[in-house]
């Protein structure tokens, strides 16, 4: 049995009350306009209460989930990993004596793009990465397997709105926002990284949203002259957060 689902009323009521990290909730919809028993109400009123994202969802699609095949009506999808407070991402990064450095993540689905991202902060020494709440990959085991690892060192801090953070970071704590984009104004090796930093990386196909895009200081691109026109997320992450460590380097010993 997969270690990032909880299933059972009882299993996933005592998840919510202990407090533990839920990613998403499959709730038995009930048929013929019948009325949800009192135990899978009780464990709906306390998602709601939690802003826990719940799928009402047949009992066919419940039976696919399921992994016990004695889901009682309610499936959970659970953290891998507990995430992080941004605060204190920010704040142990101070305490060590450099500007912060985090990777924003606007939006994105596949869990071999985030495991390579955080296994990519390892290797920079990134402070923290910040993922959205909602229609974003979570900290599964997918994620968990495809991180090589890196999950256990790079802190992840999951908010609800993402556009609000960045501001939040612009505003109170002295953050520039750096985004990718292939028609970004300024070519990734020669922008100035220096200081308290977010890099934003859009989602796959889409990019970063509009929202996103109109928190960022500055749009980067990487130029390229083959055939293909676009990189994956992964990559597009990794090299730009190399070159960022590597300048923010030089910086510092100039």
């Amino acid at each position: 049995m997969n270690t990032d689902k909880i299933e059972g009323k009882n299993a996933v009521n005592e998840a919510l009350s202990s407090g533990r990290t839920i990613n998403k909730i499959w709730l038995l919809k009930p048929e013929g306009g019948r009325r949800l028993e009192p135990a899978l109400a009780k464990i709906l009123d306390s998602a709601n209460k939690k802003g826990i994202v719940v799928t009402r969802a047949p009992r066919n699609v419940l039976d696919k989930l399921s992994e016990t095949h004695n889901h009682q009506g309610v499936i959970a999808s659970v953290a891998a990993h507990d995430y992080a407070d941004l605060d204190d991402i920010i704040e142990n990064a101070r305490q060590a004596g450099h500007a912060p450095l985090l990777i924003a993540l606007d939006e994105l689905k596949d869990a071999y793009n985030l495991g390579s991202i955080l296994r990519i902060s390892d290797c920079c020494s990134v402070d923290g990465v910040i993922i959205p709440e909602r229609r974003s990959i979570a900290l599964d085991s997918m994620v968990a397997k495809a991180s090589a690892g890196a999950l256990e060192y790079v802190p992840v801090a999951r908010v609800t709105n993402l556009a609000q953070t960045l501001r939040n970071l612009k505003e109170k704590e002295g953050f520039w926002v750096c985004g990718t984009d292939m028609d970004g104004e300024v070519s990734y090796d020669e922008a100035d990284y220096t200081g308290s930093m977010v890099i934003v990386i859009g989602s796959e196909g889409e990019g970063i949203r509009e929202g996103v895009r109109k928190c960022c200081d500055f749009m980067v691109t990487i130029p390229m002259t083959g055939h293909v026109n676009s990189l994956n997320a992964a990559v597009a992450a990794g090299v730009v957060v190399f070159e960022a460590v590597k300048r923010r380097r030089q910086g510092k010993n100039s």
